[in-house]
């Protein structure tokens, strides 16, 4: 898996959840905090984001905007509004425990009338917040991708598809809405990327454009079992040791092989949560020679042993029952 791939499977916590809704005259609502990644996408019609920091922002159809952080924001009609005076929408991105219907949690659209309106589609993507990857945490609070003719094609399809699912109804979408949810997470991030993440910024931006550290990532995501060490990794991509241990530390934010650590141990953690393998042989996938090393480097980055990790991760959401809160 490529780099990208890995911090959006990792990442991610069960099943998004949307809401549409069509927006007539005065309107406004507030959304946030939640425990994940919110976004926002314009089907038809126009409407302003109120940032949590900053000026408003104007969105016209096609527009998307990811908050990768969940951050408390508004919606609506006019930028004059202010956020904190906005009524709370308890359907969207899973704050409340309305939010039912197709598979991934779509509520029927709100319906004004049938006139001119503006149509959203609302929600968020559930985060496990013990294995977010670092790209993640460096992302600003909003990611506002403009409709551009000509531009990501394959996120413009995604978003036809979704809005034709949608609005049609068709047979199937129990399982298609969901995976296009996540195509359009992943073309979101991909367009922010080539648009909006210049490699002069530093950081993440710069260490998956750099062809020397993006291809020692790569190598260390597609095989975290490899004995990797620093020597090998740097004559794999053509620079001197020196060179790369200091160009990787400085773009990723910590040296190679701390990374390759945290790397695999993330990985373990989503094995953990998702599967029901064995922790002797999660141990071996990801790089570890006895379960008894690899118990004791989990707990010094997690704070608890694996097995307690896998029952945190994998109890029931009580979050999603009738009556229960969000965290």
């Amino acid at each position: 898996m490529d780099v990208l791939s890995d911090v959006v499977t990792t990442m991610k916590a069960g099943r998004p959840k949307i809401t549409r809704s069509r927006r007539t005259g005065r309107w406004g609502s507030r959304f946030g905090p939640y425990p994940g990644a919110g976004f926002h996408l314009v089907l038809r019609g126009a409407c302003w984001l109120l940032p949590p920091r900053g000026a408003p922002v104007r969105l016209t159809a096609g527009d998307i905007v990811l908050l990768p952080h969940g951050a408390v924001h508004g919606m609506s009609d006019s930028a004059d509004h202010s956020v904190d005076q906005l009524p709370l929408d308890t359907t969207a991105a899973g704050t409340s425990s309305t939010v039912t219907g197709v598979g991934v949690g779509v509520e029927p659209a709100r319906v004004d009338d049938e006139g001119d309106h503006t149509l959203l589609l609302c929600g968020a993507y559930r985060l496990d917040r013990g294995v977010v990857h670092p790209f993640l945490r460096g992302l600003p609070d909003v990611l506002h991708l403009p409709a551009r003719l000509g531009r990501h094609a394959s996120l413009r399809a995604t978003i036809d598809l979704i809005a034709t699912d949608l609005t049609e109804g068709r047979p199937g979408a129990d399982v298609a809405l969901p995976a296009l949810l996540d195509l359009l997470l992943v073309y979101a991030l991909r367009a922010w990327l080539e648009d909006q993440c210049p490699q002069e910024a530093g950081g993440w931006c710069a260490a998956l454009k750099d062809p020397a550290v993006a291809a020692a990532l790569d190598r260390m995501h597609r095989d975290p079992a490899h004995p990797w060490t620093v020597r090998e990794l740097a004559d794999a991509v053509g620079l001197s040791r020196t060179t790369f241990a200091a160009r990787f530390t400085a773009y990723v934010g910590r040296p190679p092989m701390a990374y390759l650590t945290w790397w695999r141990l993330s990985t373990a953690a989503r094995m953990l949560r998702d599967s029901s393998a064995p922790l002797a042989g999660i141990a071996r996938q990801v790089g570890y020679g006895s379960e008894f090393a690899f118990a004791h480097a989990f707990k010094r980055e997690f704070g608890t042993a694996p097995g307690g990790f896998r029952r945190s991760r994998t109890a029931p959401d009580v979050s999603a029952r009738p009556g229960g809160e969000q965290g």
